[in-house]
């Protein structure tokens, strides 16, 4: 499970931004998590509430925000979603689309205090 360790990694993230910024208590954490990114959401929030135990970010929320996967048809020419890499245009039905989006997870925004 490599949430865990990306879980870890936010949680180093807010410490850090703690640190530089002067903020003592994080209330609300808002993550994108694109469909493409192979970051499973419920299991990413499990592994955030067990990570931030004891830290300044122990009772915050957890707000996952869903990035739909984007692409771009190499057939017809046009941009096309998609729940999985290897979907097929939406449009016209033909493979292979090139991923342009969906395939990162950030910290978009905090809510401190």
């Amino acid at each position: 499970m490599h949430e865990m360790s990306l879980a870890e990694g936010i949680l180093q993230l807010l410490e850090d931004a703690a640190r530089r910024e002067g903020f003592g208590k994080v209330r609300t954490v808002f993550l994108e998590i694109g469909r493409l990114s192979s970051v499973q959401p419920e299991a990413m929030a499990f592994c955030f509430d067990a990570v931030v135990r004891g830290s300044l970010a122990e009772g915050a929320r957890l707000e996952i925000i869903d990035v739909p996967g984007t692409g771009h048809c190499l057939d017809c020419g046009r941009d096309t979603e998609l729940d999985e890499v290897y979907d097929p245009c939406q449009h016209c039905g033909a493979v292979p689309v090139q991923v342009t989006g969906g395939t990162v997870m950030r910290v978009k925004e905090l809510d401190v205090e």
